[in-house]
């Protein structure tokens, strides 16, 4: 009888193969699960000895420690070899705010010439940037109105001696009793009102420039300076036709002070005040420094370019100093002690300046920080820090995460 074959001893039933398949390898997993969280959170679960072992050793594996708002950085940190810290110290700042500026004519100094009648420019005498005396002729001007000013004066003139002839008459017949009382009332008011118009006539004319007694009674003005200074505009030419008596033939404007005009940003008016010592530069005179001193500050802001005016005045000899001169106006602001950091020291979070200040030996602290201004590699602290403080001012940027 043949015999059956004993059964292969390596073949394995099903079940056997699903633990080996899926079960033990969960099983490893989980342990390893297991292992991982005993060693992060083994502090929390140890205590004594054991505790301490397990937070130092998590410690000797991280570059520093989180305490709520602190950060330490353990003794075996490699940050410690990355980060150089210093002192905070107080620095006597005076500021010098440098802006561009332009040289103006004094507005108290300045007169624009308007004709005094409508007509035309026959001569043009002087021209744009001549100086000019007090009475000199500037432009001769042709306009009808100027007959007509001479012929009312001429009305008026003999229209007074009539009411002056005719009052002394009423008088004279007053006093022999052959005249009305009302007749000779009515006589001397015409007399006072035919003087007056003459008055008015006379000043018309001299208000328009001309002699109202002159036997020559031409339709020609000329117009003169009304004082010595400079011609800085001029609109008028020979030929033109000048409708409108408001409208400036030309400025005149007396040099002999000017004024340097700067744009001061809305940051820094605060640095700026009345009498202030200044230094103005200018292009066409390199090398040389003008001293000078703030004359007003003015009380208004412009509101497309957030700037307010100000505005230096100079003595002018030689008219060296020319209306639309571009300078350089530096502004020396008052002394002030102030903490100053290198601006390696900063960073930027959330917008904000922030420092790691040093509260114990190798702890930090964020800190936020508000900047006065930068000068070179150093940054003045307005408000945040005070001398003394430590901060980091190398490897910061490790702690900022």
């Amino acid at each position: 009888m043949q015999q059956r074959a004993p059964e292969d001893q390596t073949e394995l039933s099903p079940w056997r193969v699903s633990v080996h398949r899926w079960v033990l390898p969960a099983l490893v997993l989980f342990g390893l699960g297991l292992g991982i969280g005993a060693y992060r959170l083994g502090g929390y679960f140890l205590t004594g000895k054991d505790r301490a072992v397990a937070i130092e050793t998590y410690e000797k594996a991280s570059h520093f420690v989180r305490e709520g708002e602190r950060i330490r950085v353990p003794p075996n940190s490699p940050l410690r070899e990355k980060l150089s810290v210093e002192t905070v110290r107080e620095k006597d700042i005076q500021r010098t705010l440098v802006l561009p500026a332009v040289v103006e004519a004094d507005p108290a100094r300045l007169i624009k010439i308007l004709p005094p009648l409508t007509g035309r420019v026959m001569k043009l005498i002087v021209q744009l940037g001549e100086r000019v005396e007090a009475g000199r002729p500037l432009l001769v001007f042709d306009s009808p109105d100027l007959a007509g000013a001479y012929a009312d004066n001429d009305r008026a003139k003999v229209l007074m001696a009539l009411a002056l002839k005719n009052r002394d008459r009423q008088r004279g017949l007053a006093k022999i009793g052959g005249a009305a009382e009302k007749d000779l009332q009515q006589a001397e008011t015409d007399y006072v009102t035919a003087e007056a118009e003459y008055v008015r006539t006379q000043s018309r004319l001299r208000q328009i420039g001309v002699d109202p007694d002159q036997a020559d009674k031409s339709r020609t003005v000329t117009i003169t300076a009304p004082m010595t200074g400079s011609v800085i505009d001029l609109a008028a030419a020979p030929g033109a036709y000048w409708n409108d008596q408001t409208a400036a033939l030309m400025t005149v404007a007396d040099l002999s002070t000017v004024w340097v005009t700067a744009n001061v940003p809305e940051k820094d008016i605060s640095l700026i005040e009345k009498r202030q010592a200044v230094d103005v530069t200018f292009a066409s005179y390199p090398g040389e420094v003008f001293k000078g001193q703030v004359l007003f500050v003015s009380d208004v802001l412009d509101a497309d370019t957030r700037r307010t005016k100000v505005r230096i005045a100079f003595q002018n000899p030689g008219t060296r100093l020319r209306p639309n001169m571009f300078a350089n106006v530096s502004f020396l602001a008052a002394k002030q002690t102030m903490p100053v950091v290198p601006t390696a020291a900063l960073v930027l979070k959330n917008e904000t300046d922030q420092v790691f200040v040093e509260t114990e030996p190798w702890v930090f602290e964020e800190r936020a920080v508000e900047i006065a201004f930068q000068e070179g590699d150093q940054a003045v602290i307005k408000s945040g820090l005070n001398a003394g403080d430590r901060v980091v001012v190398k490897g910061e940027v490790l702690l900022n995460d």
